[in-house]
């Protein structure tokens, strides 16, 4: 398990790609991110409210995704220019859609099965032949892929934002965010010791998960939108992890205007977990996606049979430099 950070790296905040630049004219943009309002997105909302975005020169709406919600489909249609989206899912959907990755923020996979301990099951190939609650659509990918490497036969049984379903038995593992999931189990009176939990890191799939897309033609006409949205987040990040509590205030508003469930001991979990999969000591600039880990996960959706081919790293990654 990735170790909380209670320090910031001072070569983080040395470089200048995290300092504002000079104000300029308001250019609109739509960012769709991929779940409803929570802690996985506070750099986005503090970037908002201390207003990054508008001195980076961006007037931008924030649309909240959910279970019925696509992402990648808000840019397909136009309803965003933007979209928060995992790395598989990027460079799954580039095969039907000519989007770029502008920005990795979260460098880390915190993706899990979670079983209990009580099921016997102590290692993912102890799932051959059970039933493993899966989420929907894109979220799908790095779990079967899994599957696929290990060669086991899973029932698939939909996954929906509750996780009654594994609370009554009726799957043997349900899918699951460190952030999120993991510790929900929690909340409802389990103890860290009656969960065993799937870390898809420990299996050779660390994907990179949340990171900013955008089509090609977005990126090629608005590179200077696209850049300043990228830094603006990162300091929205930074701010976030140096004022947890005012972050968690931000996040507290848009659940309740949302009428999401909100619980502050839960949000906090998400956050310090958050700060553990984007900081990290070999990413010396936020919002870079590295050459290594792009081909990587290629090579395991390749070997899965997810996909057949993709782009050069140069042309599917439009961001920061490290």
């Amino acid at each position: 398990m990735l170790r909380l950070r209670t320090t910031l790296l001072p070569a983080i905040l040395a470089l200048l790609f995290l300092l504002p630049g000079p104000a300029r004219a308001i250019e609109k943009a739509t960012l769709v991110v991929q779940w409803l309002p929570q802690a996985q997105f506070a750099g986005f909302y503090m970037a908002q409210d201390k207003g990054f975005y508008k001195e980076a020169g961006i007037y931008l709406h924030i649309l909240s995704g959910g279970p019925d919600v696509l992402a990648s489909e808000y840019l397909e249609t136009g309803r965003a220019d933007f979209a928060t989206m995992f790395l598989s899912t990027g460079i799954q959907r580039r095969a039907t859609l000519p989007i770029v990755n502008i920005g990795q923020f979260v460098q880390h996979s915190a993706l899990m099965l979670i079983c209990k301990r009580s099921s016997g099951i102590e290692k993912v190939e102890d799932l051959d032949g059970k039933k493993v609650g899966l989420w929907a659509n894109e979220f799908q990918i790095q779990a079967r892929a899994l599957f696929r490497k290990k060669k086991m036969n899973v029932t698939v049984v939909p996954q929906s934002n509750s996780l009654d379903l594994f609370m009554r038995g009726g799957v043997q593992a349900a899918s699951g965010m460190w952030y999120n999931e993991y510790h929900t189990l929690m909340t409802y009176g389990l103890e860290p010791n009656e969960l065993k939990p799937i870390f898809f890191n420990k299996y050779g799939l660390n994907f990179p998960e949340d990171g900013i897309y955008c089509l090609e033609k977005t990126a090629n006409s608005r590179p200077e939108v696209c850049r300043s949205l990228v830094k603006a987040t990162a300091r929205g990040w930074m701010y976030a992890f140096n004022h947890p509590e005012e972050a968690l205030n931000s996040v507290m508003k848009r659940m309740k205007e949302a009428r999401v469930p909100a619980n502050r001991a839960h949000q906090r979990w998400m956050l310090a977990r958050m700060e553990n999969v984007i900081l990290s000591d070999d990413v010396p600039v936020l919002g870079v996606l590295r050459q290594q880990d792009y081909e990587r996960v290629v090579d395991t959706l390749k070997e899965t049979g997810f996909i057949e081919k993709a782009p050069l790293f140069p042309e599917f990654y439009r961001g920061p430099a490290r």
